[in-house]
Order: structure tokens, then sequence, then C-alpha cells
């Protein structure tokens, strides 16, 4: 079984920072992609930022040149610096593993249970 496991949230102000990290364990995972989504109370979830094992990341245009999506293969991790954080950023944020687990016959996408953003003065 995969896990994933994130932890760095938490309530900041308006213009301050944030690092998320989510850990991947559990069952042997060959990982295409992984990435950080987040979801606001009464919206969808929605994408913020990916990276591919090869590749180049992608963002969303209400994040671009304030977070930045990193990974570190040797530690199967995943991380999301976020910089000049605004209220709209306040979210749960989930992270995303897209792979194949040892032994599975398909890729699928595999999910944290999400931590908490909140941007208040």
């Amino acid at each position: 079984q995969v896990q994933l496991v994130e932890s760095g949230g938490g309530l900041v102000q308006p213009g301050g920072s944030l690092r998320l990290s989510c850990a991947v364990s559990g069952s042997s995972i060959s990982i295409f992609a992984m990435g950080w989504y987040r979801q606001a109370p009464g919206k969808e979830r929605e994408l913020v930022a990916t990276i591919p094992t090869a590749g180049s990341t992608n963002y969303a245009d209400s994040v671009k040149g304030r977070f930045t999506i990193s990974r570190d293969n040797t530690k199967n991790t995943v991380y999301l610096q976020m910089n000049s954080l605004k209220p709209e950023d306040t979210a749960a944020y989930y992270c995303t593993v897209r792979g194949i687990r040892q032994g599975a016959a398909y890729m699928r996408d595999y999910w944290g249970q999400g931590t908490q953003v909140t941007v208040s003065s």
C-alpha cells in the first residue's frame, strides 16, 4: 500500500512563507509525477503545481512566481515552497503522486489526506 504524508501547513500572515512536504512510503512505486492541489471551502479542488520525473514543472497562474515545487527522489518526497502568501491561498493542500505500484498492472494517482494552510492577519 502506498501512503502519502503531508506536513508543514499552518497559520501565516499575509506576505509570509510556508514550506509543505509530502513523503511517499509503503509499497515500492515507480513515480512518474508528483504534485500539489488545493481546495478552499466551497470551491473545487484545483491544481497548484506538478513536477514530472522527466520534463518541466507546471504551475497554476495564480501561484507563478510565488510558489516553487521541488522533489528529492532519494527520499521520495515532494516539497512546495510558498512565498508572498495571500489570504486567497487559504485552503487544504493535497499532495498527489502518479505512478505504478510494484505488482500493479496500471498507473494510478495516489493522494494524501491534506494539510491546512491559513493566511490571515
